[in-house]
């Protein structure tokens, strides 16, 4: 499919993710409360941001990890995300506020996501939530930390997600580029393959590290027990066919899959909900997923 329309306008106005305004996120529907709080970690405390629908007891929960290539974005970023979702899904989202690179390389970032999960599973009764109804996601690098915690969780098997929510993550970062998405859409839609390289390096403390499966959760070659899975993934997009080979080997390992490529779409596209119709839809896929995934625990 040719390029979308809307996403057309975007590049050739000159778009990109550090000048989004608040008319291009979209409308922030209403929520209960949102309140911040902070979350002790290893050599310090990040801030986590809670979302509540509405006064209901024991509420599911979201967990959402920001997108930026481990060395941009934050919790503002995706507030109107985070608000729609929550009002939606009509669960509890958590929007957590990780330690970044350089400063922070791997695995800070990592680790301070699943510290902050954890805090949520330990936390859920001043949260009014159902520490038995937790799924976690985000984007782009988000959605690699998101596959790494679950990863994570499934080693050690003390938390349970009802799910994992994928929005055009890394999951790969040997970058081989082997895949024919890194050569289509190398340039010109708003991630470069350099781009997504510069990241990693920047992420990561060495080459040892791509290798490492809380780094490249693709490697991962015992799969079965992690949660049901939705994956969202742009057509020109370098990442596409990574996310569809990550979809391709979790529903070989049996784990329940919902993919999705958005023909016409960029990456970054999720939180363009203000200016994209697709943005909105799959916005929608996610809330609408939650509610079915959080129906059946």
């Amino acid at each position: 499919m040719t390029l979308d329309p809307q996403a057309k306008k975007f590049l050739e106005q000159g778009g990109n993710l550090n000048t989004l305004a608040g008319e291009e996120h979209g409308e922030a529907k209403a929520v209960w409360k949102a309140e911040d709080f902070y979350v002790p970690v290893k050599n310090g405390e990040i801030k986590v941001r809670v979302y509540t629908p509405n006064e209901k007891d024991s509420l599911p929960v979201f967990v959402y990890l920001h997108g930026g290539g481990w060395v941009a974005g934050d919790i503002e970023a995706v507030d109107t995300l985070c608000r729609n979702i929550s009002h939606e899904a009509e669960c509890v989202v958590v929007s957590v506020g990780y330690r970044k690179a350089p400063m922070h390389k791997f695995p800070i970032p990592l680790e301070d996501c699943y510290e902050a999960t954890k805090w949520v599973a330990e936390n859920y009764s001043t949260l009014n939530a159902d520490k038995t109804r937790i799924a976690i996601g985000g984007d782009s690098a988000g959605g690699n930390l998101a596959a790494a915690v679950a990863t994570k969780v499934q080693k050690f098997n003390n938390l349970s997600f009802a799910a994992q929510v994928l929005v055009y993550p890394v999951v790969d970062l040997t970058l081989t580029f082997k895949a024919q998405s890194y050569r289509d859409n190398a340039e010109g839609y708003l991630l470069s393959t350099e781009s997504v390289f510069w990241a990693t390096q920047t992420y990561l403390r060495d080459e040892i590290d791509r290798y490492n499966l809380l780094a490249s959760p693709i490697l991962n070659n015992d799969l079965e027990n992690l949660p049901p899975t939705l994956i969202i993934s742009a057509e020109y997009d370098p990442l596409r066919d990574d996310n569809a080979a990550y979809a391709k080997r979790l529903k070989e390992a049996g784990v329940p899959v919902e993919y999705k490529c958005y023909e016409g779409m960029i990456h970054g596209f999720f939180w363009m909900a203000g200016i994209m119709d697709k943005a909105v839809q799959a916005r929608t896929q996610v809330s609408n997923y939650l509610k079915d995934v959080f129906t059946k625990k």
